[in-house]
C-alpha cells in the first residue's frame, strides 16, 4: 500500500512539470520556427526573409492562444514579445525590410529593463510578474540583487543584438538567436542560483519535483 501510495505522489506533480514544459515551448518555440523555416527556404534572401518571418508572426500567435487556453493566462513577456513581433513582423512583410525584424529584439529587451528600472525606481519589484516565475523564500535584497542583475542583462543583450544584426548576415543573425542568445538566458539564470539561495531562496520542492 504505501508503494502505492508513493507511486500516486508524482502523479499529482506531474501537471506542474507538464506546466513546465509548456511554459518553455511557448517562450522558445517560435523562435525555433523561425530558425528552421529560414534554414530550409531557398533563396533568394528575400525570400527567406518573407518566409521566416510570417511563420514567426503565425507561431507567436499560436503560442498566446495555447497559452490562454492551456494555461488559462498569458505572461507580461509573451504579451509584448507577441504584440512586437506581430507589429515588427508586418512592418517588414510590407517593406520588405528585414530591419524591422531584426531591431525587434532590442526593443523588447529595453522595454523590460525598463520595466525593471521603473520598479526598481518605485519601489516595487515588477521581476515577477514580468518573469511569471515565483521565487519561493526569497528576501526582498534577494530580488532586488536578481532585478539589478536582469536589468543588466536586457540592457546587454539589446546592445549584443544591435552589435550582431548591424555587422552579421541575415543568416548568422537568426541563428544567433536560437545558439547564441537562447543558451546565454540559460547560463545566467543559472549564474544567479548560487547568490538566490545565500538570499534564502528554497529550491526544496523544485529538486523533488526533478527526483519525481
Amino acid at each position: 500500500m504505501s508503494e502505492a501510495a508513493s507511486q500516486n505522489e508524482p502523479q499529482t506533480k506531474n501537471p506542474q512539470a507538464e506546466n513546465k514544459g509548456l511554459n518553455f515551448a511557448l517562450d522558445f518555440g517560435p523562435l525555433l520556427v523561425f530558425f528552421l523555416v529560414n534554414q530550409f527556404t531557398p533563396e533568394p534572401k528575400l525570400l527567406k526573409i518573407l518566409a521566416a518571418t510570417s511563420a514567426f508572426m503565425v507561431a507567436m500567435i499560436a503560442a498566446i492562444v495555447v497559452s490562454y487556453v492551456k494555461l488559462g493566462k498569458i505572461s507580461p513577456m509573451l504579451w509584448v514579445s507577441g504584440a512586437l513581433v506581430t507589429f515588427f513582423g508586418a512592418a517588414t512583410l510590407w517593406f520588405q525590410d528585414e530591419t524591422f525584424i531584426q531591431i525587434k529584439p532590442t526593443i523588447v529587451y529595453m522595454i523590460f529593463a525598463t520595466v525593471l528600472i521603473f520598479g526598481m525606481w518605485t519601489g516595487r519589484s515588477l521581476l515577477k510578474a514580468l518573469l511569471g516565475t515565483a521565487y519561493p523564500g526569497l528576501s526582498d535584497e534577494g530580488y532586488r540583487k536578481l532585478t539589478i542583475s536582469w536589468t543588466l542583462f536586457f540592457v546587454g543583450a539589446a546592445l549584443l543584438n544591435e552589435l550582431v544584426w548591424r555587422t552579421q548576415t541575415w543568416d548568422f543573425w537568426v541563428g544567433f538567436k536560437l545558439w547564441g542568445m537562447l543558451p546565454l538566458t540559460f547560463l545566467f539564470a543559472i549564474a544567479n542560483v548560487p547568490m538566490l539561495m545565500k538570499h534564502g531562496l528554497d529550491l526544496g520542492e523544485d529538486e523533488e519535483k526533478e527526483e519525481s
